[in-house]
């Protein structure tokens, strides 16, 4: 398995830690840098992705509910409702992952925590999400801040 997929595992888990305790993100990324022993790269990659995601949490949220047609935020599983939040951070906040891969990487991390149809679920937002914005929205950052029309 790879470094980042590691760094993206860690992260699921450690949103939806702060999900069910509501604790500081500063708290929980502590101790879990103190238990755990993990490469370098991992841990800067599994904190930018979750520093991200808490920083853009209600823009990326409404991302969510806007292109999960009949669904309600709540009504959507913690893990996968962690697991749209951090692919959504990187679609609109890393340029230098292409879509097709953090899509990619979102629906196998899906299929190893989620439900039976979480990875169809989880694929077919990204993908509108990535069809919506286009390849060169997603590689400006301001693009999910600044934008006043929809994103699906």
């Amino acid at each position: 398995m790879g470094r980042r997929r590691q760094s993206r595992e860690a992260a699921l888990k450690l949103l939806y830690a702060l999900d069910i305790t509501r604790a500081d993100v500063r708290e929980v990324l502590r101790e879990a840098w103190t238990e755990t022993m993990l490469f370098p790269e991992i841990r800067n990659f599994t904190t930018a992705l979750i520093t991200g995601v808490m920083q853009h949490r209600d823009e990326i949220d409404a991302c969510i509910q806007e292109c999960s047609t009949n669904w309600s935020l709540e009504r959507i599983g913690l893990v996968e409702r962690n697991i749209l939040r951090f692919a959504i951070y990187e679609l609109f906040f890393l340029p230098d992952i292409p879509p097709n891969v953090t899509i990619n990487e979102a629906v196998e991390v899906a299929k190893k925590y989620g439900t039976d149809d979480a990875p169809a679920f989880i694929n077919g937002i990204l993908d509108r999400i990535k069809h919506a914005v286009g390849p060169r929205a997603m590689s400006i950052p301001v693009t999910m801040s600044s934008s006043s029309s929809s994103v699906c």
